[in-house]
């Protein structure tokens, strides 16, 4: 028996001994079908809908704060986002610094009973850090040296970065921490949304320190990477080069791991604002992200409050909102998140602008997303930047201080958000049943190691999470999008898909979510590389293959081969990486098989008995009308036997289901394509703001349309 063989069968022994896990703490809709899940804990209670702008005082004359407060008032915004980009407003030059303007612009929000969420200025370092300092400067992956301009021009390693940023933000945490206006925090804004990895004199530097704290000596990172490959065997950690440009490519092993790198320490600097500001203030903190930025996202939110995140979707493009506020709002369980930007009109920079918003979208933008599980929404921005780079983009006034066209739109949602609020405090989002894994690593791993690919596969790991999201939307199903390391409390199926590193840690919980009579769906690309990015020696897919009971016989491209499967009486296509198994024992059946004498007696569709639970192994995606049928059809079977009832409602409208505190089911319903639509609901439904009975049992909406119901 080989080694890694050996090691899984221990494993495998040892997960059998942990007995059943935590039963689900199922809270069945009064229905007894679509929507049934575990309820959120109950360790936050909502006071409020908050209904906000990004605005910024330090860019207009002083006298039109008062003006901007009396509008904000009459469109109903009861919270404003200030401070990110203050910097050298706050400290024009090096260690003098005010605040005293902030001050007396909260002063005057809190007296007219606006909230602030302030956040701390990092993004935009002042020229006075940077000129004639050029080693504090960020350098990319081409060795390019970024200059002052925009923002996050800086490196965030340098000593002298740091030390200016944690004391402007602490002068801003001591002085105004106990500011009453204040309801929350926000570390920078957006961390790496414009540039990646950092390849400065100072952050190469920690990158040595880094490896000796992961490595502890050099000898155990030339094992683990196999450095004789191409003689780039080290004799210490400062040799280890940071992957800028070589002839051709690096070391798998080192790029991946200098991305997880400078994730790991873009995080630590997050950490570093909280302690700061938690020495003077109470409020929680949160920092606002989106799933394309290059941070670690479980890893940033580990030491934050509350999860928040910003999207600017056309009208056309309206499931990211669905699918980042599933991955947000798993994020911090039990905790609410919040779309901390989004355009009231349409988004726009130099050079660029999208589509602007139809009459209504922003209205049920808003509802969705509060639907979803939202605190707050809130727009980027309330005036429209009269300098800068984003002047082409839309505010809720004009520079010239007229109603734009998003005004009226945002009227809209502070009519919504009023008959929401009331429902929304006193409910909380049903924990769904199903869930697909996000892998920071794994993320990591596939922007080192592309995948194969037919053209209008998805190219990102990111976009192939969304793919697997998108196939449990589409059939209705209520979905989290769920962390690596987070709890698989109150799931029934669970969907991996693309995580080429599966940890034990993350195997141990499957298991045991597995035995308890959960369904693990394994999906494509997963299981074919160790944690240091190198190929498994002793099997296909390392310890996955003994927990889903196949030996790994082959690993190859499918894309364009040819190749097909079969499954009963369907041939399917495939695109992308396959490991074609056989089986290893009576409780592993194959179910697909594929056909080529180059893969004989090979299988990629198998499913193993484990405790009460399945294991099911996908190990080559199918592609076309097909393929996407198919995979429609294994998730519905896998969805049946675990009694998970989707939702019936016509493309383009979602429901978004929650249950309030006498454990009574609550479904907001949405159209958000514009056309109108229909959802099945049960007998005896009524309409949850005028308590009136439905007469019927498929409930019918407008463009843009929006109902909450009781049930």
């Amino acid at each position: 028996m080989n080694t890694t063989r050996r090691e899984a069968m221990k494993f495998m022994a040892s997960a059998a001994s942990l007995g059943a896990a935590a039963p689900y703490l199922n809270a069945a809709s009064a229905s007894g079908g679509a929507g049934s899940g575990a309820q959120a804990p109950l360790d936050y209670t909502m006071q409020k809908l908050w209904h906000g702008v990004c605005y910024y005082p330090e860019l207009w004359p002083v006298e039109d704060i008062e003006r901007d407060i009396a509008e904000m008032k009459s469109l109903g915004i009861n919270m404003i986002r200030i401070g990110e980009f203050t910097w050298s407003t706050l400290e024009p030059s090096e260690g003098k610094i005010s605040t005293r303007f902030l001050r007396e612009v909260m002063d005057k929000f809190h007296a007219a009973g606006i909230a602030v969420v302030f956040c701390t200025p990092t993004p935009t370092p002042p020229v006075w850090l940077t000129h004639g300092h050029p080693d504090r400067l960020f350098v990319n992956a081409d060795g390019e040296r970024l200059i002052h301009g925009a923002r996050q021009h800086v490196s965030y390693e340098h000593p002298a970065v740091r030390k200016a940023c944690f004391r402007i933000v602490e002068a801003i945490a001591k002085t105004l921490g106990d500011h009453p206006a204040i309801i929350a925090w926000q570390i920078d804004n957006e961390l790496k949304c414009h540039v990646a990895e950092d390849f400065s004199p100072a952050a190469i530097a920690a990158w040595h320190k880094w490896l000796k704290k992961r490595y502890v000596t050099i000898e155990r990172l030339n094992e683990d990477w196999n450095t004789h490959m191409w003689s780039t065997h080290y004799q210490s950690f400062e040799q280890v080069p940071a992957p800028l440009k070589t002839p051709f490519l690096h070391n798998a092993s080192l790029s991946t791991a200098y991305r997880l790198f400078n994730r790991e320490s873009i995080a630590e600097f997050s950490d570093m604002q909280c302690e700061i500001i938690r020495q003077y203030s109470n409020a929680p903190i949160t920092h606002n992200t989106n799933p394309a930025f290059s941070v670690n996202h479980e890893r940033l939110f580990k030491h934050l409050d509350f999860a928040a995140y910003d999207a600017y979707p056309s009208s056309k493009e309206w499931q990211a909102l669905v699918f980042r506020s599933d991955m947000y709002r798993a994020a911090k369980p039990g905790r609410p998140f919040w779309l901390m930007e989004t355009s009231v009109s349409h988004n726009g920079w130099l050079g660029n602008h999208s589509p602007m918003h139809p009459d209504g979208f922003l209205k049920a933008e808003a509802v969705l997303v509060y639907g979803l599980g939202a605190e707050g929404v809130n727009y980027w921005l309330w005036r429209q930047q009269r300098s800068g780079a984003e002047i082409n983009h839309s505010a809720v006034m004009s520079s010239w201080f007229k109603p734009t066209t998003g005004y009226a739109q945002v009227k809209q949602v502070e009519a919504a958000r009023k008959q929401l609020e009331p429902l929304m405090i006193a409910s909380k989002p049903l924990v769904p049943e199903i869930a697909v894994t996000w892998s920071d690593h794994a993320r990591a791993m596939i922007e080192t190691e592309p995948m194969d690919k037919e053209p209008g596969f998805p190219e990102t790991y990111g976009g192939v999470v969304q793919l697997w999201h998108g196939l449990l939307f589409e059939q209705g199903y209520h979905r989290d999008v769920r962390f690596e390391g987070a709890s698989l409390e109150g799931l029934k199926l669970l969907i991996t898909p693309a995580m080429p590193y599966v940890s034990e840690e993350f195997l141990q919980r499957v298991i045991e979510f597995v035995k308890a009579g959960g369904t693990w769906l394994i999906a494509p690309g997963t299981g074919t590389r160790t944690r240091e990015h190198t190929v498994p020696t002793d099997s296909g897919m390392g310890i996955l293959d003994a927990v889903a009971g196949v030996q790994t016989e082959y690993v190859f491209p499918l894309t364009a081969t040819g190749i097909k499967g079969s499954v009963g009486d369907k041939t399917l296509n495939f695109t992308g990486w396959c490991s074609a198994v056989t089986t290893t024992g009576p409780d592993t059946k194959v179910l697909g098989t594929l056909n080529s004498p180059l893969v004989p007696g090979t299988a990629f569709l198998t499913e193993r008995i484990l405790g009460k639970g399945k294991i099911v192994l996908l190990s080559a995606h199918p592609t076309g009308t097909d393929g996407k049928q198919f995979i429609q059809q294994l998730i519905q079977g896998y969805a049946r036997e675990l009694n998970i009832t989707p939702f019936v409602a016509s493309p383009g409208t979602v429901v978004c289901p929650r249950i309030d505190k006498q454990g009574k089911s609550l479904w907001v319903i949405i159209n958000m394509d514009g056309v109108g639509g229909r959802v099945n609901i049960p007998s005896n439904t009524r309409d949850a703001i005028t308590g009136q009975l439905i007469a019927t049992t498929e409930l019918t909406l407008g463009g843009y349309d929006w109902r909450v119901v009781s049930i």
